[in-house]
């Protein structure tokens, strides 16, 4: 058994085809295929049912695949510290953001980090909070950037910061002469709202889950983009909840359609997420 036999089974598992994994190996299909099954006949197993499309790993495959993951990471580990010992930092670093941060959060740190870390290759993806904690358990990113507490047992969490959300008003609005929001001001019906799948979209019905709402509506429209309910907004139509950082930078007409709420403010917490297998 080798440690490239391990990246090669890895691969398989992760792409769940013998093809691009070999492509991502940057190894020939033919290659791939006999160093894997030289592995499973030295083992007397069988890794892949190949019969499946895409490729799945067996009962014993699976458990397999989660120990071979462990020896890799630790492996890495290894060459990190003989790095460190060497006053070195290199590597590549994948990350994941949830959409409603990266564009706020991302242009204040990349710039100070691959300057301080010119060795690392600094690897960026905007994913949904459900995409990231599946590509964490897939190691097909190495930390995610996004809203906690999350319910998965099996991934670490370490607080960074608490990020208040606040109202964004067109003039003119119901609510328009309300310096300072409470959140019994909020009807669920005049929100614009992120569509299903990201996180913030729970954590703002949930601000609205005690007010009333009657259904009727006239227009419903749901966004992927925080910046797209903005203009919404600009253009004299309801109101939406933004995280704080969206605020920066803003003209001083948007600062004025602002509203920040009476404490205690609704927050959301902002966390480096790992792999329990991962220290960070």
């Amino acid at each position: 058994m080798t440690l490239q036999q391990l990246e090669y089974v890895v691969a398989i598992g992760r792409y769940g085809s013998f093809v691009e994994a070999a492509e991502k190996c940057f190894v020939t299909q033919p290659t791939l295929s006999m160093q894997v099954k030289k592995l499973e006949e030295e083992l007397s197993i069988v890794l892949f049912d190949r019969s499946r499309h895409p490729v799945a790993p067996t009962e014993v495959g699976r458990q397999f695949l989660e120990q071979a993951r462990v020896l890799l990471r630790e492996q890495q580990r290894l060459l990190e510290v003989v790095k460190g010992a060497k006053g070195e930092t290199g590597g590549d670093l994948r990350l994941a953001v949830i959409p409603t941060l990266a564009p706020y959060l991302l242009p204040i740190f990349v710039r100070e980090f691959t300057t301080k870390h010119p060795r690392v290759n600094l690897v960026i993806r905007e994913m949904t909070t459900q995409q990231i904690t599946q590509a964490l358990r897939a190691e097909v990113i190495d930390v995610g950037l996004l809203a906690t507490p999350l319910p998965e047992v099996d991934l670490n969490e370490t607080h960074l910061f608490l990020e208040p959300f606040v109202g964004y008003l067109a003039k003119g609005h119901e609510l328009w002469s309300k310096k300072v929001l409470k959140v019994d001001d909020l009807n669920p019906e005049q929100i614009w709202l992120l569509s299903e799948g990201h996180c913030m979209r729970n954590q703002v019905l949930n601000l609205c889950r005690e007010q009333p709402h009657s259904g009727d509506q006239q227009f419903v429209y749901e966004s992927g983009s925080v910046e797209t309910l903005k203009r919404l907004v600009d253009t004299g139509s309801g109101m939406t909840i933004l995280p704080w950082l969206a605020t920066v930078g803003m003209s001083n007409k948007q600062v004025q359609q602002v509203r920040y709420f009476r404490s205690p403010e609704p927050v959301r917490q902002i966390s480096l997420v790992t792999h329990h297998t991962d220290h960070a």
